[in-house]
């Protein structure tokens, strides 16, 4: 089947140029002004931007924390990231305490059965012995190349500095990414039972306790741990000019150092989490949202090219009924807040307030992301050859952003009434339609997982 899409503006991360773009068995087959193919299926991209699908590298779908699960599965999660323009996502695989890797990763496998886009799997390390570093070896092998690590969270996630250093060096035998959670998880744990015992309850403490210097102190940290041992490192939702200047430092000495950021940070606030009475709790995430002060950073590492990618940290639990476990104790309020719908328009809005160019909005959530994470050039670009991952987007609808119409599996919206301008109009996976006009056109388990090679970036 062959399909063209005509008379769009085509966007990159490099070009921006009128062009059509014809699509024959699953992939993009050419791009250029009167092609003079006839085609099955004609799409018209006029006045329309027409650009890679998102590549959302840091989602957390069906996890478990604090006695609860993520309320978005593959299915619904998926979906809702095709709505969103997201056509690839990489998720989280997790090593439960006494198993080894092997386990964990079968586990998402079977999960992830469901999935209406295609999917890549990060493995999360929460043990590290001579059985998990073989299995490292194993994995990359099979196409699970990053492993995620945890400076925080002690008794659940958290690594002392030993552990991660084992792991890096053998990260960097074979060629894969360490990922970091970056927060220092002792003195943050001290923090937490002192506001309890005074009876500071409320969500807003969340982010009391988990100050920007912890998370500065931190990176820096573990890009000397990965300096030591010679192996790239990335750290994962990036939330304070503290944190990015130790990613400045770390890339000033030559180290290979690489971030991201998400939409949360460059959108909410602390503030946010000191809304009245119980609601802060919509927005308790780790790290914690920061002052505001600190989004002007953030764009500015996203413009200077200090930060990589703009992912999600998608991690929704509802309201009602998972928040509040927390009602009269923030730190059992469920970690994470819904955003794998949102990103695309979110940070196209960076385009429409004059943050970034569009090809910087491309690079950063399409290309940059494929790159880091061995998908490119599969992933991540409109070029002959690639898989024909494409959103036909319109720049000039507007709509307001509401739990009411957004198709995440959760009973609230961060960005409840925002105002924003861009829709994801017609989205394709390998040349097929999963969204059109607003009618969801996709099959459940029709996504694809794609081994990933070493970092390209």
């Amino acid at each position: 089947m062959r399909t063209l899409i005509e008379n769009g503006t085509v966007v990159t991360a490099t070009e921006t140029v009128k062009a059509d773009v014809v699509i024959e068995d699953e992939r993009v087959a050419a791009i250029g002004l009167n092609l003079g193919v006839t085609a099955d299926n004609v799409i018209d991209a006029n006045d329309r931007y027409v650009m890679p699908g998102g590549v959302d590298v840091h989602t957390h779908m069906e996890l478990p924390f604090g006695g609860s699960f993520c309320s978005d599965d593959f299915e619904t999660g998926t979906r809702a990231a095709a709505f969103g323009g997201t056509t690839t996502i990489v998720d989280f695989a997790v090593q439960d305490y006494g198993e080894g890797l092997r386990e964990g990763l079968d586990r998402w496998f079977d999960k992830a059965g469901k999935a209406t886009t295609d999917y890549g799997l990060h493995m999360i390390v929460r043990e590290v012995n001579d059985q998990v570093l073989k299995e490292m070896d194993e994995l990359v092998g099979e196409g699970v190349t990053s492993f995620k690590l945890f400076m925080a969270y002690p008794g659940v996630f958290m690594l002392d500095d030993a552990s991660i250093f084992r792991a890096m060096r053998q990260a960097a035998d074979s060629g894969a990414t360490i990922m970091m959670h970056a927060e220092n998880g002792g003195p943050i744990d001290v923090l937490v039972r002192q506001f309890l015992e005074e009876g500071k309850t409320e969500p807003i403490n969340h982010g009391l306790t988990r100050p920007a210097a912890m998370e500065g102190e931190a990176v820096h940290r573990a890009f000397k741990l990965a300096e030591l041992a010679g192996v790239p490192a990335y750290i994962v939702h990036l939330t304070s000019r503290d944190a990015l200047n130790a990613v400045r430092e770390a890339r000033d000495r030559g180290v290979p150092a690489y971030a991201e950021t998400c939409p949360q940070y460059l959108y909410l606030s602390l503030d946010d989490l000191g809304r009245p009475g119980f609601e802060g709790a919509k927005y308790v995430c780790s790290p914690p949202l920061r002052p505001a002060d600190h989004q002007e950073e953030l764009w500015k590492g996203l413009v200077a090219g200090d930060l990589q990618v703009v992912s999600t940290d998608h991690a929704p639990f509802n309201y009602s009924g998972q928040k509040d476990l927390g009602k009269d104790d923030f730190s059992k309020i469920p970690n994470g807040l819904p955003s794998v719908e949102d990103r695309f328009t979110l940070l196209y809005g960076g385009v429409e307030k004059g943050h970034i160019g569009l090809n910087r909005f491309v690079e950063l959530v399409a290309t940059s992301p494929a790159k880091m994470f061995g998908l490119y050039p599969r992933k991540g670009t409109i070029a002959p050859g690639s898989d024909a991952d494409i959103v036909v987007f319109d720049p000039s609808h507007e709509r307001e952003i509401s739990a009411q119409t957004h198709h995440m599996n959760v009973d609230y919206s961060c960005y409840e009434g925002v105002s924003v301008r861009g829709l994801p109009e017609v989205v394709m996976q390998r040349g097929n339609v999963l969204v059109d006009q607003g009618s969801w056109r996709g099959t459940t388990g029709a996504g694809r997982f794609v081994p990933r090679s070493r970092m390209t970036a």
